[in-house]
């Protein structure tokens, strides 16, 4: 695959391991990882890891054309908004934002999935869909019909949004949840997993449980 399109993940753990899969059937070669985790070492013995910043920029000087390099960024759960700021610092570099979609994925013919989103392994985005930058539709997750997620949004494995509903920038709902129709899920929100959401979630708040019920309270955490 010397002829492959390069690619870079800012994260590498689980969700690097998940995204390179993703990408591997649509000709990417992951060329680099970045993660700020102290101790940590790279997942692949055949992609090199660089720490934080510091070892983003001795990357980058060593990169001719950073134009021609994707990426996507590997960190999930509740950290919508460090995606996000990620997001925002490497295209300031010049590296490019793609949207990754697993070929077993449904994603519907009208349905907008913004730069830097990921739509994972049977996944459904179904129409008139709307979703926002650097979100995550993980494993077997589903948004049904004019679903509109903000930016940063993490559905985890399982969870199933039904139609109309709202997520807000940077709320996660979590593996196997349900969120009614017509519900929004304010900006910052955690939706426990297996939670069965009835009505409206406030922003910055985390609920869990069937009925879903107030259960904290986040301080906001913005890009």
């Amino acid at each position: 695959m010397s002829d492959a399109r390069e690619i870079v993940f800012w994260g590498a753990t689980g969700q690097a391991k998940v995204l390179r899969e993703c990408v591997r059937s649509t000709g990417f070669r992951l060329v680099a990882l970045f993660d700020d985790t102290e101790g940590l070492t790279s997942p692949f013995p055949d992609v090199p890891l660089y720490r934080g910043r510091e070892g983003f920029e001795r990357w980058l000087a060593n990169t001719p054309d950073p134009s021609t390099v994707s990426f996507l960024i590997a960190i999930g759960g509740e950290h919508g908004a460090a995606r996000v700021r990620l997001h925002r610092l490497l295209v300031s570099k010049g590296l490019r934002a793609i949207t990754a979609i697993h070929p077993s994925a449904f994603v519907a013919h009208n349905a907008q999935v913004g730069l830097g989103s990921q739509v994972l392994a049977h996944a459904v985005v179904a129409v008139d869909c709307v979703l926002g930058s650097d979100c995550i539709v993980n494993t077997a997750a589903s948004v049904d019909h004019e679903g509109r997620l903000g930016d940063g949004v993490h559905l985890a494995p399982g969870a199933r949004l039904a139609g109309c509903v709202t997520v807000e920038n940077f709320a996660m709902i979590g593996t196997g949840a349900a969120v009614l129709p017509r519900l929004r899920i304010g900006e910052g929100a955690i939706v426990g997993a297996g939670a069965v959401v009835l009505s409206d979630v406030e922003p910055w708040t985390v609920v869990a449980g069937n009925p879903a019920k107030l259960v904290g309270r986040r301080e906001p955490r913005l890009p």
